[in-house]
Formats: structure tokens, C-alpha cells, sequence
């Protein structure tokens, strides 16, 4: 089945206001930058984001709380953009705050159709409230529910025809989990290549889970903290 788009603003058709999207990336790497410039143009408002951090002031999803067009965000590390902060601390912006291995499980286990789990990453913080309390072990656990999305977007470094995917180095970070647990996923790429030019021994996410493919262009690969030495 051939799942190419042909560009990233065909590849976001049908996503609407208030939906609930995943976004793949770790800091600026592997993020749907293509994908995210496209949601900016569409001007489509109200969207709840599930993404491991939110960009920063100028790129990723920052581009997106610059504009208004987020309502929530359901993140794990936010600290390198300011404007974020600004709606955070002002009540513009829902913000939920997960421990980062909890919010990679919470994807993993809605894209393998397991609705929640114990574990015991936050017990005793707010990130524990209202959540039921067991022990295993003599240990508290806390219950975490499954994350899905209606649509899910994730980079990946080479994909083919059929939407299998690979991805490279750190790059391979929230990308897959994401990728299995949106109702619709889709998929920008650096290089789309033919059906069998990928060793299947080395795709991380089959096809199976990703509905559109679009080769991205005029990648940033931006650096998050340039640090040099002293002469």
C-alpha cells in the first residue's frame, strides 16, 4: 500500500481544533519540524500536545504556544522556553508535568492497548494526587493511565513507501512509542526510499502503525546548547 503525501500541509489534513496530538523528538532532535510548520499554518486552535518538552521560543512547538494554538501541554521537560513559562505561570496554558519514564510507558502502553499501570515514579509528589495507591513489594505504586492521540506525528531518518520507518541515532527517542499509539500517524522523513531498500532487520516501527509518509525538506538540525571551548 503506498501511504506517501505529498507534502507536510497535505500530510495534517483532518486535523482540526481541540484535538489531541503526540509529537516525537527529545530536546530539538528528531522533532516533525515540516509537520510543525505546517500546524502553524493551518492556524488550527485549541490543540492538547503530548510531547516529551515543548521546543524552544523559535522552533519545535514553541512556533505553535507563540501563536495561542495550544491549549495543553502534557510534558515531561520544559525548561528551555521562556514563553511556555510566560503561559504556564500567567494560566494561559494547561500544563500537566509527567516524569519523563513514566510519560514514555503512558505512550507505550496506549499503543499496546494497555489502558494503565503501577509504578512507583512520583509517588509522594504531585504528580501523585488522585491517583490510587498500591503496594508491591512493600513499595508504593501509583496508577498511571495510557496516553493516545488522535493523530501522531513523528520524524524519522529513512522510511519507505509503505510507511516503515528508521530512525537514527537519538533521533529514536519518543518517535516510536508515539508512532503506535495515534489513531492516525504521520510520518516525515529525511530520505523516502522504495519498498525492500530498508533491511527489515533494522526498521524500528513497521509500517503497520504509520497511515501517511512525506519526505521533509530543509531540515534545521538545530544544536540545543551550543557549548565550545576556551582558546
Amino acid at each position: 500500500m503506498n501511504k506517501v503525501i505529498a507534502n507536510a500541509d497535505e500530510a495534517i489534513q483532518g486535523i482540526s481544533d481541540h484535538m489531541t496530538l503526540m509529537l516525537g523528538g527529545f530536546g530539538l532532535c528528531g522533532i516533525p519540524e515540516n509537520a510543525i510548520a505546517a500546524l502553524v499554518r493551518s492556524g488550527i486552535k485549541g490543540l492538547t500536545c503530548i510531547s516529551n518538552n515543548a521546543g524552544v521560543d523559535d522552533f519545535g512547538l514553541g512556533l505553535l504556544l507563540q501563536n495561542h494554538q495550544i491549549k495543553k501541554m502534557i510534558s515531561s521537560y520544559v525548561g528551555e522556553n521562556a514563553e511556555f513559562e510566560r503561559q504556564m505561570l500567567s494560566g494561559e496554558l494547561e500544563v500537566d508535568l509527567i516524569p519523563q519514564g513514566s510519560l514514555a510507558e503512558r505512550c507505550r502502553a496506549g499503543g499496546a492497548g494497555i489502558p494503565a499501570f503501577f509504578t512507583p515514579a512520583g509517588y509522594g509528589t504531585e504528580v501523585a494526587e488522585g491517583k490510587e495507591v498500591r503496594l508491591y513489594n512493600g513499595k508504593p505504586h501509583i496508577l498511571e493511565s495510557a496516553l493516545t492521540a488522535d493523530f501522531a506525528i513523528v520524524k524519522a531518518w529513512k522510511g519507505d513507501r509503505h510507511g516503515n520507518l528508521i530512525y537514527k541515532g537519538t533521533a529514536r527517542n519518543f518517535n516510536p512509542v508515539m508512532a503506535m499509539a495515534g489513531k492516525i500517524t504521520i510520518a516525515e522523513v529525511e530520505e523516502l526510499v522504495e519498498p525492500g531498500e530498508l533491511d527489515p532487520n533494522f526498521i524500528h516501527t513497521p509500517g503497520v502503525f504509520v497511515q501517511r509518509i512525506f519526505q521533509g525538506e530543509r531540515f534545521e538540525k538545530r544544536i540545543e546548547q551550543r557549548t565550545v571551548r576556551k582558546k
